[in-house]
């Protein structure tokens, strides 16, 4: 039996891609189950098997005078053959693999498969939980009415994997198609009903942009030019906040690339949704005044009883300070964490402009005319 018990375990390893180590704990732990199963008891029974596949049993027995129970107690004049120091009242492990050659067969094999499958199913999960805030390739398979869109990502195991993309993590602006592949950033990944695992995805989640900048952007991987904040309305336009950590490194310029190479990869990925880069300041009122891109203000004045920055524009630019909808103060807003409440000059105010530095503000990066071409 124990030859054939160990060509199942290298069966077991080379079937089911676990490491080695993780096999052998989870056979021994099946291994006591089905002991205990059999027999009952067992609590003081302890079965390890070696990186051989050779299984060993030990049993804590405590040394007595006078033995009542064989399974739980050891003579002392036997405990003394096995360790010559011993005495009354300690406690030993005697082996007793015997027990091995004991345990039915099929009991075995039924309790082993089941341990096994749920350290594959355990030993995935803690792979795929690495996943989650990175960016990840999927195959579109079908649209649930109920759940959302759900996508295949190539794994050995795909029957136990489940990615799905539900309608609040879409953009409205793209279109989807099955067999179509999808760079989408993981969200969560749960356990659901049985050994089921699902990979909550998105296009819409403002990270995915965060990741799509460090992979285009080595200063950005690197450290060197931090994004401080990023204000997202997916499929339409996106505020990224950049800061240099590096004297004399232009964080804006870093990100746009020679004849904006970088920016047009990432707008080009995200189905030229606009971007404007902005140079983050630790000073809130300059901040506020860079986020307004491209427009530049005349004046910011910040009221912190309710953190409203008031912000006077040339009348000429009001409407784009202001944005379609809003959009642009309102994702001035969410970048810097202040309300942003846009005004013209009063009648007879004469300004300079504050923000002088073209540095500053960069205007909107798209490859081009939005169409419902998917990128991934």
């Amino acid at each position: 039996m124990r030859s054939e018990f160990q060509a199942a375990i290298a069966q077991l390893i080379a079937e089911k891609g676990l490491p080695r180590e993780v096999v052998m704990e989870t056979v021994a732990t099946a291994l006591l189950s089905a002991y205990r199963k059999s027999f009952g008891g067992g609590e003081n029974v302890r079965i390890e098997v070696d990186k051989n596949g050779d299984v060993h049993v030990w049993t804590e027995k405590r040394i007595v005078a006078q033995v009542h129970d064989a399974a739980e107690e050891i003579s002392l004049a036997e405990a003394q053959l096995l360790i010559p120091n011993a005495a009354l009242g300690q406690t030993i492990d005697v082996d007793s693999s015997f027990i091995f050659e004991r345990i039915p067969a099929q009991t075995a094999k039924q309790v082993i498969l089941q341990r096994i499958r749920e350290a594959e199913h355990e030993h995935m999960y803690e792979n795929l939980k690495d996943w989650v805030g990175e960016i990840r390739l999927g195959t579109l398979t079908r649209k649930d009415p109920s759940r959302g869109w759900l996508l295949d990502f190539d794994l050995d195991k795909a029957d136990k994997v489940e990615g799905v993309m539900p309608p609040n993590e879409e953009v409205p602006s793209e279109r989807y198609r099955v067999g179509q592949r999808l760079r989408v950033f993981v969200v969560d990944v749960r356990r659901i009903q049985g050994r089921l695992l699902q990979i909550l995805v998105s296009r819409s989640h403002r990270d995915l942009v965060r990741r799509l900048f460090e992979s285009e952007v080595p200063e950005i991987y690197e450290g060197t030019v931090e994004i401080k904040a990023i204000a997202r309305e997916p499929g339409s336009r996106t505020k990224v906040a950049v800061v240099s950590r590096q004297e004399g490194l232009d964080p804006i310029g870093s990100c746009v690339g020679v004849r904006g190479s970088r920016i047009n990869n990432i707008v080009h990925e995200l189905n030229d949704e606009k971007i404007d880069i902005i140079q983050w300041s630790p000073e809130p009122a300059a901040f506020v005044g860079h986020a307004l891109s491209p427009v530049k203000p005349l004046k910011v004045e910040l009221r912190e009883s309710d953190r409203t920055a008031l912000v006077t524009v040339q009348e000429k630019q009001l409407s784009l300070a202001i944005g379609k909808d809003g959009q642009n103060a309102r994702l001035a807003a969410k970048l810097t964490g202040w309300r942003v409440d846009v005004t013209k000059p009063a009648e007879g105010e004469v300004y300079e402009e504050q923000f002088d530095d073209t540095r500053d503000v960069v205007p909107s990066y798209n490859s081009g005319r939005r169409n419902d071409r998917q990128g991934g």
